[in-house]
């Protein structure tokens, strides 16, 4: 196995079919590069003339020293890290890749150097983190909420949803309310966004997301039918609330928005959320696309609704530098949990 350092051109053309998220594609890493601080590596182990593995890792370098990240912070981008590609279903094998990229990016990036902080949070199907542990560094398991839709129906999905998320939608139907899919220009990608702005502002925090990178972010992937944005409206066409998704090639990814919204004493928030499972079933932007993913299962005042639509509670696991000297630079690469 030989590591390679790849172009954004050579980076698509190495990508599997399925097993990544919306932001390895290169749209999505294009705009990351031109919005965060340092430099994008795009690391490829081949075998021959086959890719086995990817990593996408942004190196920042400051005065505490040198930080190598994927995802970067601070752009609204969950999980990013590693992706495999083994050409046998073989446990041993598997591991056996897991294990030699592993050691081939620790050296590549020269990760071990005391004055270097590595940060990894890979997808659900980067499942075995233990070549990091192997190498000391820490590993934390997250989560998130994901529904399989698969070939069911909506109706036979929303059975499975909780009582009191069945009446919402059903509450929400019975007004004057239509969710409409936005995906020709910006303007409900800008609404969703500063109702997002402004719910942040209420509670007393700020977004840490310009307008200029969510446009750029959401204008990219609109291209390349990586993107929707569904926005409810009134009887009159007033915006209420709105939801931007993102899309890898196995699932739309909730992204930005869907603040609670009451309208004639009815919350309408999950009907937009349902929208998109529908569309999932019934027209996805490709055929392949078959789970939402709804993120928020790692804060806990989220947990009680994302529940709700009957998904799974998936892992997926953060990797980093450990250590009480990582502190300083920890907060220096703003990568202190918020």
């Amino acid at each position: 196995m030989q590591l390679e350092r790849l172009s954004l051109s050579e980076w698509g053309d190495s990508l599997p079919d399925r097993g990544f998220e919306p932001f390895h594609a290169p749209e999505a890493l294009d705009v990351l590069d031109d919005h965060v601080a340092g430099d994008l590596l795009l690391l490829g182990a081949f075998k021959g003339d086959r890719p086995v593995a990817l990593l996408p890792i942004f190196e920042q370098t400051k005065s505490v020293g040198r930080a190598l990240v994927s995802p970067p912070p601070g752009r609204s981008v969950s999980r990013l890290g590693p992706v495999l590609m083994p050409a046998s279903p073989k446990r041993s094998k598997h591991e056996k890749l897991n294990r030699e990229f592993a050691e081939l990016v620790l050296e590549e990036l020269d990760a071990e150097d005391s004055t270097t902080l590595l940060r990894m949070t890979g997808n659900t199907e980067f499942s075995d983190p233990r070549p990091y542990v192997w190498a000391d560094y820490d590993v934390e398991t997250l989560w998130t909420y994901r529904l399989d839709v698969g070939d069911q129906s909506p109706d036979s999905l929303l059975k499975d949803a909780s009582k009191s998320l069945r009446r919402e939608i059903g509450d929400a139907r019975d007004l004057d309310v239509t969710v409409q899919r936005e995906e020709d220009d910006l303007d409900g990608a800008r609404s969703v966004y500063e109702e997002t702005r402004k719910r942040y502002a209420e509670q007393g925090r700020t977004l840490s997301l310009s307008w200029d990178y969510v446009s750029d972010m959401v204008e990219a992937m609109l291209e390349n039918d990586r993107a929707r944005v569904y926005v409810a409206r009134d009887a009159e066409g007033r915006f209420l609330t709105g939801i931007t998704a993102m899309y890898s090639n196995d699932a739309a990814y909730f992204w930005q928005g869907g603040v609670r919204s009451i309208h004639e004493g009815v919350a309408i928030n999950s009907l937009v959320h349902w929208n998109i499972v529908e569309d999932i079933a019934e027209d996805p932007p490709r055929d392949s696309v078959d789970t939402y993913d709804l993120l928020g299962a790692n804060t806990e005042r989220l947990c009680k609704y994302k529940a709700k639509f009957g998904s799974e509670l998936t892992p997926y696991y953060r990797v980093e530098t450990g250590g009480v000297k990582m502190a300083a630079a920890k907060k220096a690469y703003e990568l202190v949990a918020r």
